[in-house]
C-alpha cells in the first residue's frame, strides 16, 4: 500500500513556523527545529514521541521522512483531504514539514497489540498472501513481511492503530483518499470486502 499510512490530526503550526523559504523535497530536515511545533500542537494528538495512544490518530514514529513530507505536502495542496489536517498545515513552510518528518521518522515506534487474535489470524493470511481469486495481491509484498515498509516508496505499517488503517482502506476504497501512485491503493481496496479490510488491519496493529 502507498498507504497509510497518513496523518489524520493535527500536525502543523502557526503563522509562526512559515517563515522559512522553500526547500525542496530532497533537502533535509532537521529535527531539533522541529519541536516547538511537535511540543505546542502535534503532540495533542500524536504525542511527543509519535506514538499516539488514540486509536483514531495515526502513530507516526518510524514512518519514513519521504512519507511523511509528502503526507504533509498533499494536506497543503489538497490533494489528500481532512478538514482537520488542511487547516493545520496551511501556514507550513515546506523547510517547517521536512523538519517534522525528520523528527518524527528518528523516533522508535511502540509495538502494537492485536485485539481479536482470531481476526488478526485472517488477516495474516491477507497480508501475506493477499486474497486468492480477487486479485488483491500480499501486503507483505510492498510493505514487507514485518511491516517496516520500503523508505522512499511504502510506509511502515507495523504497529499501526487497527481502526486507523482501517479507515485508510475504506478511504481507498471510496476514493475520498486519492494520493496514492497510480492508484495502487484505490485499485486494491476496490478489491476488498469489508471483512478483509477490518481482518488485515487487525493483523497490522500486532505485527512486529
Amino acid at each position: 500500500m502507498k498507504l497509510v499510512v497518513s496523518l489524520v490530526a493535527a500536525l502543523a503550526a502557526t503563522s509562526a513556523f512559515a517563515s522559512t523559504p522553500a526547500v525542496g523535497p530532497a533537502s533535509k530536515g532537521d529535527p531539533k527545529a522541529a519541536e516547538s511545533i511537535v511540543n505546542q500542537v502535534c503532540a495533542a494528538c500524536h504525542a511527543v514521541d509519535g506514538n499516539s495512544a488514540a486509536a483514531a490518530n495515526p502513530k507516526l514514529a518510524g514512518l519514513n521522512a519521504e512519507y511523511l513530507y509528502k503526507q504533509l505536502s498533499d494536506y497543503k495542496s489538497g490533494e489528500r483531504k481532512n478538514p482537520i489536517m488542511s487547516s493545520m498545515v496551511a501556514n507550513l513552510s515546506p523547510q517547517d514539514m521536512l523538519n517534522l518528518a525528520a523528527y518524527f521518522s528518528a523516533k522508535q515506534p511502540k509495538p502494537g497489540i492485536a485485539k481479536d487474535q482470531e481476526l488478526a489470524l485472517l488477516g495474516q493470511k491477507i497480508y501475506r498472501g493477499g486474497v486468492q481469486g480477487a486479485g488483491v495481491p500480499a501486503c507483505a509484498s510492498c510493505h514487507g513481511p514485518q511491516g517496516k515498509g520500503i523508505p522512499t516508496q511504502f510506509p511502515r505499517l507495523a504497529g499501526q492503530h487497527s481502526d486507523y488503517i482501517y479507515t485508510q482502506l475504506n478511504a481507498f476504497r471510496l476514493e475520498t483518499r486519492a494520493n496514492d501512485a497510480a492508484k495502487m491503493m484505490r485499485n486494491i481496496a476496490a478489491k476488498m470486502t469489508d471483512a478483509d479490510m477490518r481482518a488485515v488491519s487487525a493483523y497490522i496493529q500486532g505485527l512486529r
